[in-house]
């Protein structure tokens, strides 16, 4: 599954050009200052990539990053807030990745216990906040007034939008209960993500960290879309989807719509792709698609792509190197 370095420097063709930093490298998703600011005081205080990668993204867990990572945000249709994350060792391949998860906060820190104590490398649902308190997590109410009144809106516009199709009664118009309907339509309506996802909701911080002897570790965390259909798991927590390590070649994260994102697998795209072409391909069957890439090598060279829709024609991501003296927030114009 390894590639080489000169494979990896093929999705450094980015939209913007590849910038390349000394080493030790923090990159992640959107503007989460915090989050960068976190991972890299890990790094310097002698932490390991993975410990980097695991504090950054539960800084914004605790912060509540745009109200679309950690506790409070983006309830599901019954107005239950449910997590996702994953972890990834590039030097050992070892994943660890929770989804579902309920009335548990520290979502990325429960998938480092994946790892690190089981022989597993995803945990569902229920089972998961029953793993997570045997690891010494406290159970936490994950609901606020901010998230109870997103739902109580949400029911009163007659549950609009919604992720169901082909149900009666018509899920355009009300809030069901659904029953599957006689006549189905199996095409996929790609224009969906436009309706169901706001370009102000983040969606997701994915962070890769690169060490001083270009080790990597990668992670996710988010609380998924808005009024998913409970039991829904996008691309976050899965490895090759949500993002990727691989110390022997470099690293990626996705953000956006998960449930396009995920069933192209951007990792395995990027081993032989640039981020802008992994970007083009998902296009052609979702044209108006919402999401993002980035993406950093071992040697420093990091960048990002991403998806022109209306109100989201730029990608903003930050980096934190020796270059620089804080975290710096960057650019890419979408594709």
């Amino acid at each position: 599954m390894a590639a080489g370095g000169g494979l990896w420097f093929l999705l450094l063709a980015l939209h913007m050009a590849a910038v390349s930093a000394p080493l030790p490298l923090v990159v992640n998703t959107w503007a989460f200052g915090k989050a960068t600011e976190t991972a890299w005081r890990v790094l310097q205080m002698g932490g390991s990539e993975l410990d980097a990668v695991e504090k950054g993204c539960a800084q914004c867990e605790i912060d509540q990053c745009d109200g679309s990572v950690g506790y409070g945000g983006s309830p599901d249709e019954s107005g239950e807030t449910t997590l996702d994350a994953m972890i990834m060792d590039g030097n050992t391949m070892e994943v660890g990745a929770v989804a579902d998860l309920r009335r548990v906060k520290n979502a990325i820190g429960v998938a480092r216990k994946v790892i690190e104590h089981t022989k597993h490398t995803l945990l569902v649902g229920e089972s998961a906040s029953l793993f997570a308190v045997r690891m010494g997590f406290p159970y936490e109410d994950l609901t606020t007034p901010k998230s109870l009144s997103v739902f109580s809106e949400w029911l009163n516009q007659s549950c609009q939008p919604n992720y169901w199709k082909n149900v009666v009664p018509d899920s355009s118009k009300s809030c069901g209960p659904y029953k599957k309907a006689e006549k189905v339509i199996c095409k996929e309506d790609w224009t969906s993500s436009q309706r169901r996802i706001s370009v102000r909701n983040h969606d997701t911080i994915g962070m890769i960290v690169i060490g001083e002897s270009g080790t990597i570790a990668s992670g996710t965390s988010t609380n998924g879309a808005v009024h998913k259909i409970p039991g829904r798991v996008g691309d976050s927590p899965i490895a090759g989807a949500g993002a990727y390590a691989d110390s022997t070649a470099g690293g990626a994260a996705a953000t956006g719509d998960g449930d396009i994102m995920m069933r192209f697998l951007p990792r395995f795209a990027l081993r032989l792709l640039a981020c802008q072409k992994v970007i083009s391909r998902i296009q052609k069957y979702a044209p108006k698609f919402f999401g993002a890439v980035i993406c950093a090598n071992t040697t420093g060279s990091y960048g990002a792509a991403c998806s022109k829709t209306p109100g989201f024609t730029q990608f903003h991501f930050m980096v934190y190197s020796p270059s620089l003296s804080q975290p710096s927030e960057q650019v890419v114009d979408c594709v």
